[in-house]
């Protein structure tokens, strides 16, 4: 038990030395990644789409 409390304690410790974003970093932040995450989706959709009518034309033959 007295591992665990100490092990939150250092925790908290170092919690308190990290560098937090504030909110228009943090705003930024998340819009960029939000950016990526649908360009990649859209990448990925296309590549389907692509894979998907090459298959058709394969197969139909």
């Amino acid at each position: 038990m007295v591992k665990m409390i100490s092990f939150f304690k250092e925790v908290r410790q170092e919690l308190a030395k990290v560098a937090w974003p504030n909110f228009n970093e943090f705003i930024g932040s998340t819009i960029v990644v939000l950016i990526i995450i649908a360009a990649f989706a859209v990448y990925l959709g296309a590549i389907d789409f692509g894979l998907r009518l090459l298959s058709e034309f394969i197969y139909a033959q």
